[in-house]
């Protein structure tokens, strides 16, 4: 009984950090929370089952799932969005009622909420101001998408490694809080890049005193040097 009521707890501080469910009254988030269930996912699990995604509505709670496409006659990846606490996907079929084609692997071991997609449907129905909250979360992953296709078409990958090594920079701490781990293969998914091409500009970053490398480990070094070549690059200020 203790730990269901510290599970009670731990969901509702998550729902009430969630953008989508922020400003819920306490009998609002005790109503959500009977929706949801409780799912972990091991490292590595992929969801490749679109219905899967069509039915169940997802929170996560812990660890970080990549949002991804594959080319289905070449086999390369693009991830769209890496996803961490308080995400949540599929907001499309939410919102839209259609099937999405995109496919999902956890980074980590990851604990996510899930809600039979219906019923979550029906209870934001009688719950219409919740809707509201949805517009700016769904406008930031429109833009992030819109930032995303426009430095693929006129930025080269140098510019875009740059972006994204900063655009993770935690603004208090000064470090590298999403990629610091991930390998040159998801570091170049994430930029619409291919390994060999990331690990040469790291590489020339390592060298110029920016960053250091380690085994699966990519740390700041000088983040004002980083920020001169972003500048000298022709690229916004991201701190």
């Amino acid at each position: 009984m203790k730990g269901a009521k510290q599970n009670e707890v731990f969901f509702s501080t998550t729902i009430k950090e969630c953008t989508l469910f922020k400003k819920l009254s306490s009998k609002e988030i005790t109503s959500l929370l009977e929706l949801f269930h409780i799912e972990d996912w091991p490292k590595e699990t992929c969801i490749i089952n679109h219905r899967k995604l069509f039915y169940h509505f997802h929170i996560i709670l812990s660890g970080r799932i990549k949002m991804y496409q594959v080319d289905t006659f070449n086999g390369k990846e693009l991830t769209l969005f890496l996803l961490t606490n308080n995400d949540v996907f599929d907001l499309f079929c939410l919102l839209d009622g259609c099937e999405h084609n995109v496919y999902y692997e956890c980074l980590d071991d990851a604990k996510v909420l899930a809600a039979p997609m219906d019923t979550l449907r029906d209870w934001l129905n009688k719950n219409p101001k919740l809707y509201k909250n949805f517009l700016p979360y769904a406008g930031s992953q429109l833009r992030m998408l819109e930032n995303t296709v426009s430095d693929m078409t006129f930025t080269n990958i140098s510019t875009r490694l740059i972006k994204l090594i900063l655009k993770d920079v935690n603004k208090s701490s000064k470090n590298l809080e999403l990629i610091n781990d991930l390998s040159n293969k998801e570091l170049a998914n994430l930029i619409g890049s291919t390994r060999a091409v990331v690990n040469r500009h790291l590489q020339k970053l390592k060298k110029n005193g920016c960053i250091k490398l380690s085994r699966n480990r990519l740390e700041i070094k000088d983040l004002n040097l980083l920020l001169h070549l972003l500048e000298n690059q022709g690229g916004k200020n991201y701190l």
